[in-house]
């Protein structure tokens, strides 16, 4: 087995570590069930896993505080659960079930939740990013301090709308996190054959964004940067940009055989950059927590997994009458 990177000292408290790692681990075991359940064919339609970039999500929102908003593209349970949106729900949804999160209607991709400033999953590759920069527009006009991230990936970033989003973002000074999950293939296609240049977070230069590389396979080096860029964007100076570099161990969706790079790639970077692993391994040679304890964090996790699917296999399908429902909504005055 190869040797894993160095390690060193966290930044943050022994809880705070605990906390990550429960995080991101309940991010992965949810995953691997939903990979199950659709094997099964409870979960139809595309399912995107997030196995793998669990640090940057998890990084981010240890960062973000009450009333910060999110916004990303199709592999978003993830982030759904490490905002706190229940399990129960968001698994229900995955399986087109009346207790989701959009009432069965939504599936992976479409899901919501404003009690938790989630504003979905979207599935046109881009199309999050000008919303993420609307919603920023919406806190700079009502005064509130709040900060967005918008999240989309390495393939997203040559989309044109991309850049009419850099422009309006930097002309207005936009309280909003550009947040480019760089999982290097886009969704088949390895970064050095699709993006002229290798550092994409440079590419807010031109509208005067700035923007920094991250390790996305360290959540401590995530929670960092996150609270950098936050502080940048509520001392009223405008859009930042991370590009987190990280990487998926699943195919684009589960319908990828991800034949485009070789299985001794994906296993030496779970050997040597697994993002649980390192906080793990912190916790483990600070004398945080015992081997004992890690096993009993992830009997917890398991079980609440376990008990997420089975709460989706319980609830019924969606009554037909929900065809007519949330289409058309009365706006709520807004109050700064």
């Amino acid at each position: 087995m190869a040797a894993r990177r160095t390690t060193r000292k966290p930044n943050v408290s022994a809880d705070e570590l605990k906390a990550f790692y429960k995080d991101m681990l309940l991010i992965r075991r949810f995953e691997e069930k939903a990979g199950q359940l659709y094997g099964m064919g409870l979960i139809g339609g595309f399912c995107h896993l997030y196995i793998g970039q669990e640090a940057v999500v998890v990084g981010l929102e240890a960062a973000a505080e009450e009333g910060d908003k999110r916004i990303t593209t199709y592999r978003d349970h993830g982030h759904m659960l490490a905002c706190g949106m229940d399990p129960n729900g968001v698994m229900a949804e995955l399986t087109g079930r009346e207790g989701g999160y959009s009432s069965g209607k939504g599936g992976s991709m479409h899901m919501f939740s404003k009690e938790k400033d989630f504003y979905g999953g979207h599935g046109i590759v881009g199309a999050n990013v000008p919303l993420g920069a609307g919603l920023a527009f919406a806190d700079k006009y009502l005064g509130n301090d709040r900060v967005t991230f918008t999240y989309f990936g390495d393939g997203a970033a040559n989309q044109g709308q991309v850049y009419e989003t850099f422009n309006m973002a930097s002309l207005w000074k936009l309280p909003v996190i550009f947040v480019i999950e760089n999982n290097q293939y886009a969704m088949g296609t390895a970064q050095k054959r699709s993006t002229s240049s290798a550092d994409i977070h440079t590419r807010g230069e031109a509208f005067g964004i700035p923007g920094e590389a991250v390790d996305g396979m360290d959540v401590l080096a995530v929670k960092a940067a996150g609270e950098k860029a936050v502080k940048h964007c509520r001392s009223g100076e405008g859009p930042y940009i991370l590009e987190v570099k990280t990487y998926r161990y699943r195919g684009h969706s589960m319908s990828d055989p991800a034949k485009y790079r070789t299985r001794e790639e994906v296993q030496k970077i779970r050997e040597e950059k697994d993002a649980i692993e390192h906080v793990r391994d912190l916790l483990l040679t600070g004398e945080h927590a015992t081997e004992e304890d890690l096993k009993a964090i992830d009997k917890e996790i398991k079980s609440v997994v376990n008990a997420s699917a089975d709460f989706a296999k319980d609830s019924p399908e969606p009554h037909p009458d929900e065809l007519w429902t949330d289409i058309i909504t009365d706006v709520a005055p807004q109050n700064a």
